[in-house]
């Protein structure tokens, strides 16, 4: 009778999601992995080829938790980009392990940035429709340059350079929109 395995890909799979929230991508090694499920590298080996195919599934893991911490963040601007880009400084700030993962990473697996940010919920093709219902003549530029304002500060969260509070957070996006629009 065959041995029955103990270690599950889900188990591995989420232990390794939890280790890189918690310590990032850089500290998941298949004997720390393995040291904290609590068995041999083995059944990590069994389950997948080698680290870069585990680190492909967690990248795909980060995306979706991405994609349902935007869904479930309160969106309650008009102003379009201002939910998206408090959602995302946000991100920065709470998932900071998980958001250099995703973008500040060269290793995305062949994923775009766009494809990113847009996820299931298609949140950057909604805003973009919003600026064009409000009167934006080039709302996808206008795109371009609003995320090169908000990526900066999302950034600068990390790096403890950038604590304003949501209040002015949300008037400097607004301001950005209102001379980025023209």
């Amino acid at each position: 009778m065959a041995r029955k395995e103990s270690v599950s890909k889900e188990l591995i799979n989420q232990t390794a999601f939890e280790m890189l929230r918690e310590e990032g991508k850089e500290n998941i090694t298949a004997r720390r992995l393995a040291a904290r499920i609590g068995c041999s590298t083995q059944p990590i080996f069994r389950v997948y080829v080698g680290m870069d195919e585990l680190y492909a599934t967690l990248f795909g893991m980060a995306m979706k938790y991405f994609d349902t911490y935007y869904a479930k963040y309160v969106k309650e601007h008009s102003t379009p980009f201002v939910d998206l880009g408090l959602a995302y400084i946000d991100f920065a700030q709470t998932e900071s392990n998980l958001f250099r993962v995703l973008f500040l990473s060269k290793d995305r697996f062949d994923k775009e940035l766009y494809e990113l940010l847009n996820g299931e919920s298609g949140a950057v093709k909604d805003e973009i429709m919003k600026a064009a219902k409000n009167g934006c003549k080039a709302p996808s530029s206008l795109f371009m340059k609003m995320w090169i304002f908000i990526h900066g500060a999302a950034c600068m969260s990390i790096t403890g350079d950038y604590d304003l509070p949501k209040n002015e957070t949300v008037n400097l996006l607004k301001e950005c929109y209102k001379a980025f629009e023209n």
